[in-house]
């Protein structure tokens, strides 16, 4: 039988620091949130390779606990990082992250992907794409992104490497470009630019 005292250490937050994009940085985390231990692996080869200017309007779309939208925002600083998740818990998780790293350029909101962000506008979007979201979510997530983003904006996903051809069809289809950025073995960083 579990004990009472290994219950409630499962509810206390996890806590970490890692270093991204050499900014040394802290996160709180729960179970039930994606990779909440650590930074996952496509995450950290998404990071490896974006490139993002000092003044670039972000979105991290589906940010769980921040990472990716708290990276942009240090790569950013005279710019603004907009996290979303469709998950209440994991948008609290973004805003104790946001606070914990003592950042004034983001926010994190409760969206289904682009739904609840009116008519802001980016120079950059960015998702770790979960491989189950299903074609049909992917197919609208691509042309909101294409819809917000500034021309000569960018969009970067990492997915895992399994779905390049789709995510490749289908940033050719809404965006008429495509750049695989880096294939590794397990995942692929991918970009597109709206001309």
């Amino acid at each position: 039988m579990l004990d009472r005292e290994y219950i409630e250490g499962l509810r206390r937050d996890i806590v970490f620091d890692t270093t991204l994009r050499g900014f040394p940085l802290r996160f709180h985390s729960t179970w039930g949130i994606f990779s909440p231990r650590e930074i996952d692996a496509g995450t950290h080869l998404l990071l490896d390779h974006i490139e993002v200017g000092e003044a670039d309007r972000c979105f991290d779309l589906g940010c769980g606990y921040g990472p990716l939208g708290i990276a942009l925002a240090k790569l950013a600083p005279q710019g603004h990082s907009l996290m979303v998740d469709r998950d209440f818990i994991s948008v609290e998780y973004a805003r104790k992250n946001i606070a914990a790293n003592a950042l004034g350029n983001a926010e994190a909101l409760l969206s289904n992907g682009f739904d609840q962000i009116g008519e802001r506008r980016f120079d950059c979007v960015v998702s770790n794409i979960p491989a189950k979201v299903g074609k049909e979510m992917l197919h609208l997530l691509l042309f909101d992104a294409w819809r917000h983003l500034e021309p000569g904006g960018r969009i970067w996903v990492v997915t895992i490497t399994g779905l390049r051809r789709f995510i490749e069809r289908n940033f050719k289809e809404v965006f008429g470009n495509y750049d695989k950025v880096k294939q590794g073995k397990d995942y692929t960083v991918a970009m597109a630019v709206r001309e």
